[in-house]
């Protein structure tokens, strides 16, 4: 789409048009939508620390529907499209952050779905009300110098679907193809879900591919360079780090901090565990910080900006322009009185469940520091989305920023044990989903000013999204924790409880009851949740959290908690994550961007390869239909359907397991396991997905 001076610029509804816009089918449509696009996000960032803005795949399944169902308006597709998408910004807001809380040692079930849907729902709303005051001057008087790819692409489709264009058939058809290999692959067992090759020529090296739809989708979304980054970066951990970790420590007898056992009876796995994932969270840290440094002039000139139309007072939204129907948005007394009482419910929250070891004055300080903190962030989101587009916004790089800056005032402050980690979690939490949501606010309603949409309707919209979304978020966050959370023995004698070691409550296993103790900084026991039994001082069961673990390693959740624990409580192997953070440097001494490398580092390799060869293939579809960068096409739209397919699957599957049905529905394993343990045919079945993309990729859109 052209980007005209914005005098010239002529929506595709005109301002005097009206025309169905915020009709209930509309905004109920998009509810449902966010809220499924909601639980993929949370699934998807759980494993692999990566979203996807869902504004296209939304307004091309509201196309469609409503085709069904029968004639729509444009301007109804956009407000189900912005409604939708309010789900998957919420749920990589939450994600990236509230999981962290396991790692400081705090509980996640059932119990705190209340808190973690109060935190959800007031990073949202701050979200989209901040982001009010900016929409004329970032949408509107920016419109030739900020791009907003995303959005211009989402207002193309909408368009293209408002005059004929029928696309929703390779989202379906994606969308049930990935469903359909996720329950063969990962349920009834059929192949092998995780091909792995260890060679014995090579000790500690490991290639593995876990082969699901939705990895394969993300990195044909992501494009081949920053997928070659990531799987850059597993190459680097997998094939290099821990097999030096296991040459130079094969001849140790004891173990090296943060190891509890020495490295020669340590796999390729617990090695990293224990050494790789503070090295990645030291990465990702710094690579973090370095994106967000190439922002400071953004920000410079988002709040140069933003000051200057507030400055401007009543005429900036002077009657005669208030009157025209594109430039109707909500009025100042709800941005400001709405503001408010989300500030006062984070007082509340903090002061009740969370912190209350704060006192009034200090849980006021934290309610202060969200409105600070999350103001300039969503201005720099904002802004950032304009750019470079929602999926690559560095949200993680301005959280960190946040908790660092509101872990060093704590610190000042003498606030660092009881139940301040916690708070300052909150704080980056909040200002993180505000974050997150004020970006994908601004693009919404970049596409609705393409298409000629009503800006008030819009932001409403987004509130409804944010409301609808939020119940699904934190119960799918619960969900995927306990499904995949496990009891398993783990003896350790003689333990005497140190300050590293802190009692949080009581459980009954196996007909004994034992102490609950987390631990955190030990240098004889991992960190870890343990059930302790005070008459014999000795561990006798770890309980495995689901997230943090193999199967859901978070990794955006652990490098907040890392970062917290590094100041608040001195805990980290700086060793390590020193080790990290200079690799970043070398990247970046070499002109290269180090974030999408950083977040390889971290993750398992078999997350990595799968999210590479859907790079691959996007190269080669490049190459084979001379497409331009950034053109919606058939293969991103059935990309999009198997992201959406294989995480539904991924939640059934995690349904199954939590009710302990797994082994009875593997009827793979069962009836044909020679097949089904093959790692071989796993990778035939994943390269004939792969090829399925390739096929559908190389059609052109209709």
């Amino acid at each position: 789409m052209s980007k005209p001076a914005v005098t010239e610029f002529k929506p595709y509804i005109s301002a005097d048009t009206i025309v169905p816009e915020f009709t209930l089918r509309a905004v109920v449509l998009g509810a449902l939508l966010g809220i499924v696009f909601g639980a993929v996000t949370v699934y998807l960032a759980l494993r692999a620390g990566l979203t996807v803005s869902a504004s296209i795949p939304v307004a091309v399944l509201s196309i469609s529907i409503f085709k069904w169902l029968g004639k729509s308006t444009i301007l109804e597709n956009n407000i189900v499209q912005t409604t939708g998408s309010a789900g998957e910004s919420i749920a990589a807001g939450v994600v990236f952050t509230i999981p962290a809380l396991i790692f400081l040692g705090f509980s996640l079930g059932t119990g705190d779905i209340p808190r973690v849907l109060v935190l959800a729902l007031v990073g949202s709303i701050l979200g989209v009300l901040f982001m009010v005051p900016l929409r004329h001057q970032l949408n509107v008087a920016e419109h030739g110098s900020l791009t907003y790819p995303e959005g211009t692409a989402c207002a193309d489709v909408l368009i293209a679907g408002e005059k004929g264009g029928s696309f929703a058939g390779k989202v379906f058809g994606g969308f049930g193809l990935g469903l359909l290999y996720k329950l063969l692959n990962e349920a009834l067992l059929f192949w092998r879900p995780r091909p792995i090759y260890q060679p014995a020529w090579h000790a500690g090296a490991t290639i593995a591919a876990d082969v699901t739809p939705e990895y394969l989708g993300v990195g044909y979304i992501i494009g081949p360079k920053t997928a070659g980054m990531i799987f850059a970066g597993g190459v680097l951990s997998w094939l290099v780090t821990i097999p030096m970790i296991k040459f130079f420590g094969s001849g140790l007898v004891d173990p090296i901090f943060p190891g509890t056992i020495p490295i020669r009876d340590m796999d390729a796995f617990a090695i990293w565990r224990a050494y790789i994932r503070p090295i990645g969270a030291g990465s990702v840290a710094m690579a973090g910080l370095f994106t967000l440094s190439r922002t400071l002039p953004t920000i410079v000139r988002a709040l140069r900006s933003t000051v200057a139309q507030l400055r401007q007072g009543k005429d900036a939204v002077a009657e005669p322009v208030a009157a025209i129907r594109t430039e109707r948005e909500l009025p100042g007394t709800v941005i400001f009185g709405g503001s408010l009482v989300m500030i006062l419910i984070v007082w509340f929250l903090l002061a009740a469940r969370i912190n209350p070891d704060g006192g009034i004055g200090g849980n006021m300080f934290a309610s202060t520091l969200v409105v600070i903190f999350g103001f300039l962030f969503v201005t720099v989101s904002a802004r950032i989305v304009g750019l470079i587009g929602a999926s690559a916004n560095p949200i993680s790089g301005m959280t960190i920023a946040t908790l660092m800056l509101t872990s060093l005032l704590f610190v000042a402050v003498g606030w660092t044990g009881g139940s301040y980690p916690a708070a300052a979690l909150s704080v980056g939490g909040i200002v993180c989903i505000a974050s997150a949501v004020g970006g994908a606010t601004s693009q919404s309603l970049k596409s609705g000013f393409l298409v000629g949409a009503t800006p008030r309707n819009a932001e409403i919209a987004m509130i409804v999204g944010a409301l609808t979304s939020v119940l699904v978020v934190g119960f799918t966050l619960i969900l995927l924790n306990r499904a995949y959370t496990r009891i398993e023995p783990q003896v350790v004698e003689n333990i005497e409880l140190t300050s590293t070691m802190k009692v949080v409550g009581e459980a009954s296993h196996e007909g004994k009851t034992y102490q609950v103790i987390n631990v955190i900084g030990s240098r004889t026991v991992p960190d870890g949740r343990y059930f302790y039994d005070p008459p014999s001082k000795r561990i006798e069961y770890q309980e495995r959290v689901g997230i943090g673990s193999e199967r859901l390693p978070a990794p955006q959740a652990v490098l907040m908690s890392t970062v917290i624990n590094g100041i608040l409580r001195q805990s980290l192997p700086w060793g390590l994550v020193l080790l990290g953070i200079f690799i970043v440097v070398v990247m970046e001494l070499c002109g290269i961007r180090s974030l999408a490398f950083a977040v390889g580092t971290y993750l398992p390799i078999a997350t990595t390869a799968p999210i590479f060869c859907g790079g691959v293939v996007n190269w080669l579809l490049t190459k084979v239909t001379k497409r331009e960068e950034g053109e919606v096409s058939s293969g991103a739209l059935f990309a999009a359907g198997l992201i959406a397919g294989g995480s539904i699957g991924g939640l059934i599957l995690a349904a199954i397991v939590g009710f302990e049905l797994e082994d009875k529905i593997a009827i793979g394993t069962k009836y044909w396991p020679g097949i089904a343990n093959s790692s071989g045919v796993g990778i035939l079945v994943f390269i004939a997905l792969a090829g399925a993309l390739f096929a559908v990729g190389r059609k052109k859109l209709e």
